[in-house]
């Protein structure tokens, strides 16, 4: 332990947090407990508490990362095409992307964030959290409204609803198609990949011009 208190206390949290994002993904949040997290890094449990508070100290850490992951994903997905059409499936490339390489993190990013502020009950990564998740409704937001003024888009959008319902139905069909994989092969004779190009296609159509849809 002494040579581990020589390196950047930056480095002991990020180990930390490294270990128990695998053990989560493995026990789940709730099964996994301070000792066992301790345990999973390396560090003595009472070492542990001289770096985090608790394990929603360490669980805020990791939605922060898995937002700055997501807002990664998008941006990069919509600066590399004009199209509104091929942007809309790159935004979809992107996230089933994410969800394969980060399965936890994209759980994570559609559960419940804190939109409070105004008290002392929260943690700073909260904050944090909430502001890049902000951030990338601007982004979805651009992308409507460029839609919209090219005629790719219908015009009678209201843009928020449209934003959240956009997230509600693209996480959804994707968490959907990995849980419900061999169901989907069985039942319709589809390939996971297969039944999610279908279903962003009826995405697609539920908000592009009529003249325009794919």
């Amino acid at each position: 332990m002494g040579r581990r208190k020589k390196a950047p206390k930056s480095v002991h949290r990020e180990n930390i947090v490294s270990a128990a994002s695998v053990l989560f993904m493995e026990k789940g949040i709730a099964a996994a407990s301070m000792d066992d997290i301790a345990k999973a890094a390396g560090y003595s449990k009472a070492t542990l508490y001289v770096y985090f508070e608790n394990k929603e100290e360490i669980v805020g850490i990791l939605v922060l990362n898995s937002m700055k992951k997501l807002y990664d994903y998008i941006s990069s997905a919509l600066a590399q095409h004009q199209s509104t059409e091929t942007r809309y499936s790159l935004i979809c490339d992107s996230l089933i992307q994410y969800q394969k390489e980060f399965p936890f993190y994209f759980k994570m990013v559609l559960d419940k964030i804190n939109v409070d502020f105004q008290s002392q009950d929260h943690l700073p990564e909260e904050r944090e959290t909430y502001q890049i998740g902000e951030e990338i409704n601007e982004k979805i937001k651009d992308f409507l409204l460029s839609g919209m003024e090219k005629g790719d888009l219908r015009r009678d959008l209201e843009i928020m609803p449209t934003i959240f319902s956009f997230w509600g139905m693209l996480s959804g069909i994707i968490q959907l198609a990995v849980n419900k994989e061999e169901y989907i092969k069985k039942s319709m004779g589809l390939s996971k990949g297969q039944f999610l190009e279908y279903g962003f296609s009826l995405i697609y159509h539920s908000i592009a011009t009529k003249e325009k849809g794919l």
